[in-house]
């Protein structure tokens, strides 16, 4: 099939995570995919957007673009965090409204969801209790473009913008830094630096007990070309996650045993730690027939083995 008779997908965020390795995934070939920089399409700019959508004319758009961190970042800097992501938000999916373009993938949080509950996270908690405090910015953005996107469809029966879910998502280009970077690449990036110059102990926020789900991106993306691929059977809002989690302490044994790092670990509970568990339920995923695909052994062994590569490469 030629490119000008591809269906044709605009994915915001080109240059982060998912949108990198979704241009990556061997999937890639059967779309005509366009992914703009930042300098080359500003989502703070609505006049700019309007007029790339009229001129490139996407038959989809996935938005995977924001301003992303882990705790720290969140707890530094939930004015822009709020700010940029409604933003963005807003101004992508009012301007896909204005040009008529009928298909489009909102990517959410499981932030989204009320702090501290003891059962699984499903699609029907949003908005019925109070968020996480060192994430709130954050997850209200996700809430406000999420709304923005039931209501357009609410009242445009040809108008279908649906919104994923995801639970955390790690592997090739993750953010690894210490300061801005999410939980397993900060574990990742700690024990490494362990291991190289001969330490012991690496410190552990709060006692190691509160549990997170991640999934590999590659995995992620597979569900992305899946939902795609199924698009009109898709829900409206839809959990994308493993089916199990585990906690902090897991993940810093998981990974000290990829890195074959023999060290031991210290816990500082005057640090945040956030909400206790954010397992989310993967009812209407196994519904729409998609599980994830890869044990988080192989997918950090994977993801180490590129951290490593980069590293040496950047050194």
């Amino acid at each position: 099939m030629s490119r000008k008779n591809k269906i044709k997908i605009l994915i915001t965020g080109g240059t982060g995570m998912v949108g990198k390795n979704f241009i990556e995934n061997h999937q890639s070939q059967n779309y005509n995919i366009i992914a703009p920089t930042r300098d080359e399409l500003n989502l703070l700019e609505f006049d700019k957007i309007n007029s790339y959508l009229s001129v490139n004319k996407p038959d989809f758009i996935i938005h995977a673009a924001g301003r992303v961190g882990g705790i720290q970042a969140n707890i530094n800097d939930p004015f822009l965090f709020l700010l940029e992501n409604a933003e963005i938000g807003k101004n992508l999916i009012v301007a896909a409204k204005n040009q008529n373009i009928n298909k489009l993938i909102n990517l959410s949080s499981s932030c989204v969801y009320p702090k501290n509950m003891d059962a699984e996270l499903e699609e029907d908690f949003i908005l019925t209790g109070l968020l996480e405090p060192t994430n709130e910015g954050y997850a209200l953005a996700k809430i406000f473009v999420q709304k923005l996107c039931s209501y357009i469809n609410a009242e445009n029966n040809e108008k279908f913008y649906k919104t994923i879910v995801p639970c955390n998502l790690f592997g090739k280009y993750d953010n690894f830094s210490l300061e801005t970077g999410h939980l397993l690449p900060n574990i990742i990036n700690k024990i490494y630096y362990a291991k190289i110059n001969n330490n012991n102990k690496v410190t552990i926020w709060g006692d190691g007990s509160v549990r997170r789900e991640f999934m590999y991106v590659n995995d992620f993306t597979d569900f992305l070309y899946y939902a795609i691929n199924n698009f009109s059977e898709m829900p409206e809002v839809i959990n994308v996650g493993v089916g199990k989690d585990y906690s902090v302490l897991d993940y810093y044994n998981i990974v000290a045993k990829c890195l074959d790092w023999k060290g031991g670990f210290e816990f500082d509970k005057t640090k945040p730690v956030g909400q206790k568990q954010k397992k989310v339920s993967v009812k209407r995923l196994k519904k729409f027939g998609w599980k994830c695909k890869t044990p988080i052994e192989k997918a950090t062994l994977e993801t180490i083995q590129y951290y490593i590569e980069s590293h040496l490469n950047v050194s």
